[in-house]
């Protein structure tokens, strides 16, 4: 007969997305009992098991919950959160990332769910640490503000898109709200997430990865940005590993840490390097991304959404830097990740031979 699980002492929401599963995955291997909640009506319990198997891991000190971010108290039922009774550093990774999305959905999840996360945090009475993931261009604010007037959310949802302004409103929500109510809060704000160091496994084929794929596909003549163009990855492994270690090391009431490879390199560099790789032609030329954003997007195949991640700016890591240090964690080498990641996106045909 199976034991239960021992009380978890980790909450993971968003625990079947891309990120989750991979930190769930790094917390097993580390013996920490895991919570990890997916919303109802789902079968995801079933497959993140799967997957966490075929994987190495031993799934027995993990509970399951099934939970709903755009509802107070998470949703979850009396007895999902007695079993939760233990947990003290809850990792909010739950987030909706899509390109094209429409302001109610977007902001539902990823304001309104990020200060339901935060706000039933508040109510665990042994909480060491809020983790809360954002994203290196959100990361840049430093004197969050909330709630904006509407006339100034109305600009900023006109600006970036649904997604990256709800993103940017749910990072101030928190880092403002967690401030008042007491909440030990950390932000970690990741680059572009690439595949596995070693296998290049992904799950995720938005963002970058759809660049890689028009490259691959002959329908990338010219490049958008600079020279100076900076994207910035990090491996999913590493950014899982330093995931788990932020609440061992972060004391105090608030910190933020954008982790991204310090050695990327420029964008055309990058591409230049996948596109030997993958024995394609690279682009033989660049173009103004101001011209892109004009142009329509049946001829540029581009996002509108994406072009605001094409920038020249730095990021500065000194935070992130000084934990992944204290903890020993050491990025892999970014061409070979970048190499490895490629191939495993062409072997996956770009996310269509991959289940959902």
């Amino acid at each position: 007969m199976s034991t239960a699980p021992p009380p978890p002492t980790t909450l993971v929401l968003g625990a079947t997305g891309f990120l989750g599963r991979w930190l769930v995955l790094e917390l097993l291997a580390r013996g920490e009992p895991t919570a990890a909640a997916f919303r109802p009506g789902t079968a995801r319990d079933r497959e993140l098991r799967h997957w966490l198997r075929a994987h190495g891991a031993d799934d027995h000190p993990l509970t399951t919950v099934a939970a709903d971010l755009t509802r107070p108290g998470l949703g979850l039922t009396p007895e999902d959160d007695a079993c939760l009774a233990e947990v003290r550093d809850v990792h909010n990774l739950a987030a909706v990332f899509r390109f094209g999305l429409d302001r109610a959905t977007a902001h539902a999840a990823n304001v309104d769910g990020a200060l339901n996360a935060l706000h039933w945090a508040a109510g665990r009475p042994r909480l060491r640490r809020l983790v809360h993931a954002s994203g290196y261009r959100v990361g840049r604010h430093a004197a969050p503000r909330h709630p904006l007037p509407p006339a100034e959310a109305d600009t900023l949802y006109a600006r970036l898109g649904a997604y990256e302004a709800s993103k940017q409103l749910g990072d101030a929500a928190v880092r403002v709200t967690a401030g008042r109510l007491g909440v030990p809060l950390t932000t970690v704000n990741p680059s572009s997430v690439i595949g596995h160091s070693i296998t290049g496994e992904s799950g995720q084929y938005l963002g970058l990865a759809g660049l890689v794929r028009q490259l691959h596909s002959g329908r990338l003549p010219l490049l958008p940005g600079t020279a100076r163009t900076f994207v910035p990855v990090v491996a999913i492994d590493h950014l899982a590993r330093f995931l788990a270690a932020v609440p061992e090391h972060d004391t105090g009431p608030a910190h933020a840490h954008t982790v991204l490879d310090p050695a990327t390199p420029p964008l055309p560099e990058m591409i230049t390097l996948l596109a030997d790789h993958l024995g394609v032609r690279a682009p033989r030329g660049r173009v103004p991304v101001g011209i892109v954003r004009r142009l329509p997007r049946t001829l540029t195949g581009a996002d509108p959404e994406t072009l605001t991640f094409l920038s020249e700016d730095r990021y500065d890591t000194t935070s992130a830097d000084h934990l992944a240090q204290a903890a020993g964690l050491h990025h892999p080498p970014v061409a070979e990740v970048l190499r490895h990641w490629a191939t495993r996106l062409v072997a996956d045909n770009f996310g269509a031979a991959t289940p959902s």
